[in-house]
C-alpha cells in the first residue's frame, strides 16, 4: 500500500502564513486569523503575529471556545455574516464559526483537484459527497461536469451549500441536495441498486442525524465503507475518505478500504493531508486519508 502526502499549496484567497507554539496564522481573503494547532510543535518564523481575530479554546476538553477580534492592532471589523472567497470556479462564504473553523476546510483543496483528475474524460459522472457540509467540494466537482449528490444531516449546512451554489453561479447545475443521515441514505441507495462514479467521505468523529441518529466514527465507519463499496463498480473512478481529530492511523483506514475494494482492482493509497506554510515552506499535517482509484 502506497503512503502519500497530499499537500495544499497557498492560493489567492487562502494561505497558511506561519505556524508554531501550538497555533497557526492563516489568511482568508483580506482577513487574518489565529487558531489553535496542537501539531505545530515547532517555533514560529515570527513571534509577532497581526490578526483580525483569534480563536481562544475553552479550558475543558469539549472543544468549545470563543473568537476574540482585533488582535495586535488589526481592528478592522470582521463581517459576522461572512465574506466571499473562491477556489477556481467555486465561490463560497467564509465565516467565523463557534467550532473554530471558518466555514470550509482549505486543506481539502488537493483532494478537490485529485477528484477532478479521476473523472476527467468521463461524460457527466455521478459523484456523491457524504457529510458535504457547505459544499465547496460539491461545487468543485459540479464545475467540472459531475452530477452531484450532496448529503449532510444538518439543514443549516445544506442551506449554506445552496447559497454557495448561487454565489458560484451554479444554482442550475445537476446537484441533488439531501438532508439525511449519511449511513441511512447510503443504505437506501444500495437497496435501490444505484451506482456512482465517485464518492467523497469526510465524516466527523461524532455527530447526530436529523432525527437524532448517533454517528460514532470507529463503530460506524466500517459499515458505511462496506455500503459505499456496493455503490461502485468496475467502471467507477474513485472513493476518497478523510479522517480528522481522532487517534487513528492512515494505515488502519487504508487497510479498511483494501479489504472492501480488493476485488475492484485499481489502487489503494493512504497517508496525510498537509498544508504548506508560506513563511518557510514546512508542512503542517491536518488529517489522515485513504483512497481507492481506478
Amino acid at each position: 500500500m502506497n503512503l502519500v502526502t497530499l499537500t495544499g499549496e497557498p492560493w489567492a484567497d487562502y494561505g497558511l502564513v506561519d505556524s508554531g507554539h501550538g497555533r497557526k496564522l492563516e489568511r482568508y481573503g483580506d482577513y487574518r486569523f489565529i487558531r489553535p494547532e496542537p501539531q505545530a510543535m515547532w517555533a514560529p518564523a515570527s513571534e509577532n503575529w497581526d490578526a483580525h481575530g483569534e480563536f481562544m479554546p475553552a479550558s475543558d476538553d469539549e472543544g468549545g471556545g470563543r473568537w476574540v477580534f482585533g488582535h495586535n492592532g488589526l481592528d478592522r471589523p470582521v463581517p459576522r455574516e461572512g465574506w466571499p472567497l473562491a477556489w477556481n470556479e467555486a465561490k463560497f462564504t467564509a465565516q467565523t464559526t463557534p467550532f473554530r473553523h471558518l466555514g470550509f476546510f482549505p486543506d481539502m483543496a488537493p483532494v478537490w483537484s485529485w477528484m477532478r483528475e479521476q473523472t476527467a474524460g468521463a461524460e457527466a459522472p455521478t459523484v456523491m459527497n457524504l457529510f458535504g457540509y457547505t459544499g465547496v467540494g460539491t461545487l468543485a466537482m459540479a464545475a467540472s461536469g459531475a452530477q452531484m449528490v450532496h448529503v449532510d444531516a444538518s439543514k443549516k449546512s445544506v442551506e449554506a451549500a445552496k447559497g454557495n451554489a448561487v454565489l458560484s453561479g451554479m444554482a442550475d447545475k445537476p446537484i441533488r441536495w439531501i438532508i439525511d443521515d449519511a449511513g441511512k441514505f447510503v443504505a437506501r441507495e444500495v437497496r435501490r441498486g444505484r451506482r456512482y462514479d465517485g464518492i467523497l467521505l469526510d465524516p466527523p468523529k461524532y455527530g447526530r442525524g436529523p432525527t437524532g441518529e448517533v454517528w460514532q466514527l470507529e463503530a460506524d465507519l466500517p459499515g458505511l465503507i462496506a455500503n459505499c463499496r456496493q455503490l461502485l463498480d468496475a467502471d467507477s473512478r474513485f472513493l476518497f475518505l478523510t479522517v480528522y481529530a481522532i487517534r487513528m492511523s492512515a494505515l488502519a483506514i487504508g487497510e479498511l478500504l483494501n479489504q472492501h475494494f480488493a476485488d475492484l482492482g485499481g489502487k489503494i493509497e493512504c497517508g496525510e493531508l498537509a498544508v504548506r506554510e508560506e513563511a518557510r515552506g514546512l508542512l503542517l499535517p491536518t488529517a489522515i486519508f485513504a483512497r481507492w482509484s481506478r
